[in-house]
């Protein structure tokens, strides 16, 4: 039976993989705890001790875990994607401009910063500014002129606790610092997810992302996507030129991409990591947990994903107050549902969470049909005992 080592688990990577029985299959060792939840963490030392553990392969599901199972792999000799691809994935210059070679077509006008008061991007407004690295949606934000762009704040701690892990691949910490700033463009948002394998990309599906009327906040995603066929194959058409130009291979994927009604698609960003919140859609229509595909990858196994059509509509859906508040009382843990925010605190004190909103649980439900998936997911998402003080729920 072979071994597999899940770096710095979150919580929904041990819930994921239990419900897919993938305990029968390997001897599965969790290193280490969620990043997110710690507040100093000593990525050399944290590698040092991996060094000794059982393992046949090794993965992470979030950037940061994902970039320390590279390094990982690369000095045990284990199979995965090298670290240059997973930083070519994370640091948003260096992924566009490698974008930008292989795809131009698809990627946005953008521009760094040069830290002077006149600076302007080569493009009119409004803009789209991400800190060069991040995670979510955290930091990123519309400016709709020069004044806007000369008060970005100065970008969080997250920035320093990457660079402490990149900088074991060769990575300055300089490198880190600030913002991209890109052309603000339109579409509907998507999210296409697959693996490289042997230098070929595999496409396993494609994710819709639907936000919450007249904010840029994600309510839920939907799969499969409703895209007519041709907009997809354009979809796996851009991703089968830009994985191998990032030099990324025997890795899970995933690419965001903005998909206007008529014209071509944008990528908005690739990810170097499995999908870990779709897992459950997957699964749910496919009859197969990414989780499986992924640890037969980390083992350098072809993982033969089968091109079958989905059974159904599987939706995970995001439930937000647009207001901060004190957390009072949060619902008992049940099945289909992630709760992630604590009593006792704030909503800004907790949680990863984007300018606009505060995340508060996460909702799986499947049916047959797109609607019926819905319905259950906002009624569960309604009904769920929130005790916030001055915090209106917001829910469609």
């Amino acid at each position: 039976m072979r071994h597999v080592l899940v770096l710095c688990p979150q919580a929904r990577d041990r819930n994921f993989v239990h419900a897919a029985a993938l305990g029968e299959r390997y001897r599965i060792h969790f290193a280490g705890d969620d990043l997110d939840s710690l507040a100093s963490f000593d990525p050399a030392a944290f590698l040092a001790a991996c060094m000794t553990l059982p393992a046949d392969g090794v993965v992470g599901t979030k950037d940061r875990s994902a970039l320390l199972a590279a390094l990982l792999a690369e000095r045990r000799g284990l199979p995965g994607p090298s670290t240059a691809a997973l930083i070519a994935c994370q640091h948003k210059v260096r992924s566009r401009e490698l974008q930008r070679s292989v795809a131009a077509e698809a990627v946005p006008g953008f521009a760094v910063p040069d830290g002077t008061r006149n600076f302007r991007p080569p493009f009119p407004p409004p803009w789209f500014a991400k800190p060069v690295v991040g995670r979510l949606s955290q930091g990123v934000r519309r400016l709709d002129g020069p004044a806007e762009l000369e008060r970005l704040p100065v970008t969080d701690g997250y920035g320093s606790s990457y660079a402490d892990i990149a900088e074991l691949a060769g990575l300055p910490r300089s490198a880190v610092r600030g913002y991209v700033v890109e052309e603000l463009v339109a579409g509907m948002e998507v999210t296409l997810e697959g693996y490289v394998f042997a230098g070929r990309v595999y496409v396993i599906g494609i994710t819709d992302s639907v936000k919450y009327p007249g904010t840029n906040s994600f309510e839920r995603f939907e799969y499969p996507s409703a895209l007519p066929p041709q907009r997809q194959g354009e979809l796996a058409e851009l991703t089968r030129r830009v994985l191998p130009a990032l030099g990324f291979d025997g890795g899970f994927f995933n690419v965001e991409f903005l998909v206007p009604e008529q014209g071509p698609a944008t990528i908005i960003e690739v990810n170097g990591r499995i999908a870990s919140q779709f897992s459950p859609l997957v699964r749910a229509v496919h009859g197969r947990s990414t989780y499986d595909a992924l640890f037969a990858l980390a083992c350098g196994a072809d993982p033969a994903w089968p091109e079958r059509p989905p059974a159904g509509v599987a939706i995970s859906y995001v439930l937000r107050t647009f207001s901060d508040a004190f957390v009072d009382a949060v619902p008992e843990p049940q099945e289909g549902v992630e709760i992630l925010v604590r009593p006792g605190l704030r909503l800004s004190q907790q949680g990863l969470n984007d300018v606009e909103s505060y995340r508060l649980a996460i909702v799986y439900e499947a049916a047959e049909t797109r609607g019926e998936a819905l319905r259950r997911c906002r009624e569960r998402a309604t009904a769920l005992p929130f005790r916030l003080e001055r915090a209106p729920l917001r829910t469609a």
